[in-house]
């Protein structure tokens, strides 16, 4: 069983109160490790240390030298690549060919995506005219924030992680990281990594614990914390807003969604069914991206509904290593329990089942483990929680449509905001739908497609702010205007 302390200041350091808890496997929920328990004292050594890099080696680095760095970090991680993927399939029990394909690859692209950017983009300069004929020179400066409060999701650790820090330190803040309870692991492996390639001391810690008068709580609220980026729930991010408004702190909030997906009769079905079932059952169904609506038109509804229930009935459960598995565990048992009570709501509400609705029979001690079944259903009325809530699991209601204003509609008929697919092999018609979709971002004929130089966020209660290339940089750094009078 692992033994995880927090990091802080380059050194590895156990709970001053003594607690520890329990991280269980997802897969067969026996404990594989032992956190220890940030507390107030943690926190603020965490801070106390980012603070202090901000003027030591760390801050006195060129922007080439902090480039340089990044890459090695990069880079190590590469090198370390198995001791990732194991990481994560331990704390998620997700495929290993979903973790070695796209969550840790994507890790550590983040370092060196950002590294280059901040090299790149420009600031602003103009010239302007003065009373005396002589003019003046205004230009821009970017500057660090500060420290940086990064309180990170469990679904998708390494990679959600790494996309606040990668620009955090790209622009020469420091962090302090509180990642899920439910995912520690590749949070502290990356410590080992930053002293490896000899990042700073105090620039990457990370303090492990829960939010409410626990590690996250104590993070959120500390007044040498400069800014807060958050990925998780729309209620814990709401709570951090609260905190981070006592101070005037800076915030970038990527947050739920109940996301639908329009598949218009004249797509490329084979192409709209692959990429419905990649966004609904993808990770066992928790990506924040992920698709729970789905709008089919009528005269493809039935075929969909269909062909949908077919590839989802062929799925391959087991444990992240064993051949040919592609669907994993839930990631604890209380989010199982959270996930069959909308099962159970889908059914008192008169749902039809199409596919799926409850647990699968699993072999010996994967018994134990956090599965539930991936599940289809139809005939739900609008109004239903299941359809208005985020379930954040491996399900899909699917209702047919008529008319491209009836789908925007429908579409647009909920409190989030992050995202949207459309699939039609009308390029005009997928122009006009995608203009009046109110999300941060739509794919068309594709999902999770991701340019990180482009904006990212979400609308409405999905979220706060937009990071990704520029608009990273926008977030992570103050613009300060010179003026040098002529």
């Amino acid at each position: 069983m692992r033994q995880i302390d927090n990091f802080i200041n380059g050194e590895f350091v156990a709970s001053s109160v003594g607690r520890r808890f329990e991280k269980r496997s997802p897969v067969d929920n026996r404990v594989i490790a032992s956190i220890a328990e940030a507390g107030q004292p943690e926190v603020d050594q965490a801070v106390t240390a980012a603070k202090r890099a901000l003027t030591g080696e760390w801050g006195k680095l060129a922007t080439n030298e902090r480039v340089d760095l990044l890459y090695q970090v990069a880079d190590e991680i590469t090198r370390r690549f198995d001791d990732f993927v194991d990481a994560e399939m331990a704390d998620t029990g997700q495929p290993q060919h979903v973790m070695s394909q796209v969550f840790i690859p994507r890790g550590a692209a983040n370092f060196k995506v950002f590294a280059d950017i901040i090299k790149n983009v420009p600031t602003e300069s103009f010239h302007m005219d003065t009373p005396d004929g002589r003019g003046a020179l205004n230009y821009g400066v970017r500057v660090p924030k500060g420290v940086i409060g990064v309180v990170a999701p469990w679904n998708a650790p390494f990679l959600l992680m790494t996309w606040k820090v990668g620009p955090a330190l790209a622009c020469g803040n420091t962090v302090v990281v509180k990642p899920s309870e439910e995912s520690p692991l590749t949070a502290t492996l990356l410590g080992e990594v930053m002293n490896k390639v000899g990042i700073p001391k105090g620039v990457y810690n990370v303090i492990n614990g829960f939010g409410p008068d626990s590690a996250g709580e104590f993070l959120t609220r500390h007044k040498d914390v400069d800014a807060i980026t958050f990925t998780g729930e729309t209620r814990t991010g709401s709570a951090i807003m609260k905190a981070a408004s006592d101070g005037i702190r800076d915030v970038s909030f990527e947050m739920g969604g109940k996301n639908a997906g329009i598949v218009f009769a004249d797509c490329d079905f084979d192409k709209a069914i692959d990429g419905i079932f990649r966004s609904a059952f993808l990770n066992t169904g928790q990506v924040c991206l992920g698709t729970e609506r789905v709008y089919v038109e009528r005269p493809a509804f039935d075929r969909f509904v269909a062909a949908l229930k077919e590839k989802v009935e062929n799925v391959k459960f087991g444990r992240p290593t064993d051949n040919g598995v592609n669907y994993g565990p839930l990631i604890s048992q209380e989010h199982r329990q959270k996930v069959l009570s909308y099962y159970a709501k889908a059914k008192e509400d008169g749902a039809t089942i199409v596919t799926g609705g409850g647990v699968p029979e699993m072999p010996g001690e994967l018994a134990e483990g956090a599965w539930v079944q991936p599940t289809i259903w139809t005939d739900l009325q609008e109004s239903s929680a299941v359809i208005q809530e985020e379930i954040f699991g491996p399900c899909c209601h699917i209702r047919p449509f008529d008319t491209e204003e009836e789908v925007i509609e429908l579409a647009n008929a909920s409190d989030y905001g992050l995202s949207t697919t459309i699939w039609t092999d009308n390029l005009t018609r997928a122009h006009r739908v995608a203009a009046k979709v109110d999300v941060g971002i739509t794919w068309v004929n594709s999902w999770f497609l991701r340019d990180l130089r482009t904006a990212f966020g979400g609308a409405k209660t999905s979220g706060i702010g937009r990071e990704g290339g520029v608009h990273s940089l926008e977030f992570y750094t103050e613009m300060r205007n010179v003026c040098i009078k002529m």
